[in-house]
């Protein structure tokens, strides 16, 4: 049995977790949205067409907020497409997935289902086919009260009061060849910067995510940050970062190793938008909005089979394994630690494409293993992050040097009175024993040890198994002189629950 120690303090604090970290991604991709979050005819379906055992599902995740309608199919969407009444909706040619778009989805019904499922909306607008022009006409069908053209037709389209959307992503992904309208950072950097002046004056309250590298292998990357920012540093608020991770070499401790790619690159970016602050000398911080990250490897070859115009094919459709859970809890908890910075983050996506709930159409709707890491995240991670001084065993991968096994993470919820520690067990072989160090809450206790792991860690919940692989609560977690000592099984996630006491 491997041993560690980790100490937590309450004045340490990293910063208050903004609960938008723990955000989802719906797109106009495969089946998120036809077959997965709508669906008449559906024995489940609601008056609108929504599914209400995936409403159920995303409410259990309290995700709380979900960017909107893209990701690549925004770069070549027109938002006028998909409102008014349905049968007079256009059927498009959808180039960025090469289907068949119905429109019988757009702005208006997504506002009504992220109502029912208790979400905000990051919503993106289109700097791919289009720009300046459109991106004040959408504001202003959203957020404007009345009296003008916009906001005068989304009132005859049935919504007098205004949508209230918070949120915007300047575009997606512009630096890449493969998105439509594809720009160099001067260029996306002149059209986002235009594009925030004209949005925040007609609705100064809203915040603007400007788009970042679209991973940290581009060319152009991290001179693509610092030209857009130079662009735009004053008019946005955050600028966005994606990443997804994958193991098709079969390697899982190098797998498990690849939660240090996503901190190296929060920690890049960070300095880069450190640095252009400091050559204008502005008084401004700019945040990160991590608004695409996940697994995505497993469907890659399927999706190349995938007949070209057909209407929300099984595109994106990872099936995820206990090891995939593994490393989609150390991603959260890299998130966490970074919690100072990173103030928004996007699973992506939600339901269906590379996603923690899955449908069958006409069917039923079940949690694939990364839905409980994510779940317990959002549940129990609200409050203030804490440092937490690890001493850990290590090892070293073809990737990676100096992995911690044990990843792990405190959070402190004043208004409950509790801490939540989120830990990974990365070892293949032995269990751990941890030894926490809890300074600065007085007396505590235990209320439970939750227990994610599975002996064969490409085991996987299916349509046919939907509970093959769950959560257990365990007794392996002790308070002995002051120190809680935790007991993690190998290649496991666990939560454990301390109450403080008063």
């Amino acid at each position: 049995m491997k041993n560690a120690n980790c100490k937590v303090d309450k004045g340490y604090r990293i910063a208050e977790v903004d609960n938008r970290i723990y955000g989802s991604f719906i797109e106009h991709l495969g089946r998120a949205i036809y077959g997965g979050i709508y669906e008449p005819g559906h024995p489940e379906a609601d008056e609108l067409g929504f599914r209400k055992d995936v409403i159920d599902l995303v409410k259990e995740l309290k995700v709380p907020i979900i960017r909107y309608p893209g990701g690549n199919f925004v770069s070549g969407y027109n938002w006028e497409d998909g409102i008014g009444p349905k049968n007079k909706r256009k059927r498009k040619l959808e180039l960025a997935w090469r289907v068949v778009e119905t429109n019988k989805v757009g702005i208006n019904e997504f506002v009504e289902w992220s109502k029912r499922v208790n979400s905000e909306i990051m919503l993106a607008i289109n700097l791919g086919t289009r720009g300046i022009d459109d991106a004040r006409n959408l504001v202003e069908y959203c957020n404007h009260p009345g009296g003008t053209y916009y906001s005068d037709l989304r009132v005859r389209n049935g919504y007098r009061e205004p949508h209230g959307i918070k949120t915007w992503c300047l575009g997606n992904e512009m630096d890449g060849d493969w998105q439509i309208g594809h720009k160099t950072a001067q260029e996306y950097g002149r059209l986002s910067c235009e594009a925030a002046k004209v949005m925040k004056l007609i609705d100064p309250t809203i915040e603007l995510v400007v788009c970042g590298s679209s991973h940290r292998l581009m060319d152009t990357y991290p001179e693509w940050e610092s030209t857009v920012l130079e662009h735009t540093y004053e008019w946005i608020d955050y600028i966005s970062v994606h990443s997804y991770y994958g193991n098709p070499e079969n390697d899982t401790p190098n797998y498990l190793a690849k939660s240090l790619d996503m901190d190296t690159f929060i920690k890049s970016v960070i300095a880069t938008c450190d640095y252009v602050k400091a050559g204008k000398g502005s008084n401004k911080t700019i945040n990160l909005s991590f608004d695409e990250w996940n697994v995505w490897y497993h469907s890659r070859e399927q999706d190349k089979k995938i007949t070209s115009w057909s209407v929300a094919p099984p595109l994106l459709e990872d099936v995820y394994n206990m090891e995939d859970a593994l490393l989609v809890g150390s991603l959260l908890i890299t998130l966490l630690k970074n919690a100072d910075r990173v103030k928004i983050a996007c699973l992506a996506q939600l339901v269906n494409v590379i996603a923690p709930i899955m449908t069958e159409n006409a069917g039923s709707a079940w949690r694939q293993t990364i839905f409980y890491p994510y779940l317990h995240a959002s549940v129990y991670g609200r409050g203030a992050a804490l440092y937490s001084l690890t001493e850990t065993p290590r090892y070293d991968t073809k990737d990676f040097s100096d992995v911690p096994v044990l990843d792990t993470v405190a959070i402190f919820n004043d208004n409950q009175n509790e801490i939540t520690i989120f830990a990974v067990n990365k070892d293949i072989q032995e269990n751990m024993l941890v030894n926490y160090k809890i300074k600065g809450f007085g007396e505590f206790r235990i209320i439970e040890h939750i227990v994610y792991q599975n002996d064969d860690v490409k085991t996987s919940n299916t349509k046919d198994y939907p509970f093959r692989v769950i959560p257990e609560i365990k007794k392996d977690s002790v308070i002995e002189d002051g120190i809680l000592k935790a007991l993690l099984p190998k290649l496991s996630w666990n939560v454990i629950r301390i109450a403080i006491e008063k």
